[in-house]
């Protein structure tokens, strides 16, 4: 593991220690210290156990957020095979923000839309760190729009801290590219299924997320805004985040609970950056269950289904 999070300090030390040791042994011809060494990892796994039983919400928005948590590109890569990436809004630009295009899921033709992070700092500047520009969700209701005419099921990966603030991206309506692609979301007569990833941040999440089936893996979070955000406007003090991701209920096993998402996606201990190869299987689990759920319904039916979920969003109250 290259980096650890702050909660995760005295594991980092116990891990870093495990390895110190088996870097030794293998420059000091004879030296034995595999028992040493796996006392240490023991150690480690019970560590390991012990944090991750009950995160905090705080601590999940932290783990939603790790630098090495796998992206849209590395599940696109993972999941879908003959993936043909489709640029560009045919108005503007292209967004590096926003991936989409044409794959197939378990050899099933699929139109998949996703927000991408970057993995490297050349990477996320280039992608602004996933914060998707007016263009990309238009390039997102072209994708869907072309899902819809070809009758293929659209798989959208949701992980951004929101849409881009910026001065060029209000003047080329944000806002109302936002709520055209929800829009779209609502109209189209295909399947959708979404999954959470990492972060869903505001409507720049939602404008991807008015799914049929909507799924979070465990540690990812889902809100209106982020805790920073919330705690500088309630309380005008960004440092008061911890309590703010506690009041906003914005755990994935807090919105299952209220009938916002369908489902919960298990990842492996410690996070999905710990094992990507588990943490993909289950998303490709989790995202067959959905569209087989979803297996013989009319255009008609799934419109009439998607609407009908988020019109009764809400309706399970907020009881503490």
């Amino acid at each position: 593991m290259s980096s650890y999070l702050d909660f995760e300090k005295p594991l980092a030390e116990i891990e870093g220690k495990a390895r110190e040791l088996r870097a030794m042994a293998q420059q000091t011809e004879g030296m034995d210290i595999e028992s040493e060494a796996a006392a240490l990892d023991s150690k480690a796994s019970a560590m390991l156990k012990d944090l991750y039983k009950s995160l905090t919400p705080w601590r999940k928005c932290q783990v939603a957020r790790h630098p090495n948590r796998p992206h849209c590109k590395d599940y696109i890569d993972a999941l879908f095979n003959e993936y043909t990436p489709l640029s560009g809004d045919r108005n503007f630009a292209e967004d590096q923000a926003v991936l989409g295009g044409l794959a197939r899921f378990e050899d099933r033709p699929v139109v998949v839309i996703g927000h991408e992070k970057g993995n490297d700092t050349k990477s996320r500047i280039e992608r602004n760190f996933g914060m998707a520009r007016p263009e990309g969700y238009r390039k997102a209701i072209r994708l869907m729009d072309l899902a819809d005419r070809f009758r293929l099921p659209v798989i959208t990966l949701v992980d951004t801290p929101g849409a881009y603030p910026g001065k060029g991206a209000e003047e080329r309506g944000q806002s109302e590219a936002i709520a055209r692609s929800t829009e779209k979301c609502l109209q189209i007569g295909v399947p959708m299924v979404s999954v959470v990833i990492g972060e869903g941040g505001s409507g720049g999440a939602v404008a991807f997320a008015t799914a049929n089936r909507v799924a979070m893996l465990e540690h990812s979070v889902y809100s209106v805004i982020t805790p920073e955000g919330c705690a500088s406007i309630l309380w005008k003090d960004s440092e008061k985040m911890r309590e703010a991701a506690e009041a906003m209920r914005l755990t994935a096993q807090d919105l299952k609970e209220l009938g916002v998402i369908d489902r919960i996606v298990p990842e492996p201990l410690g996070g999905a950056h710990r094992n990507r190869a588990t943490a993909f299987d289950g998303v490709r689990q989790e995202i067959l269950a959905m569209l087989t759920e979803m297996d013989g319904q009319t255009p008609a039916d799934l419109v009439k289904d998607r609407r009908g979920k988020f019109l009764n969003m809400g309706s399970k109250g907020l009881a503490a």
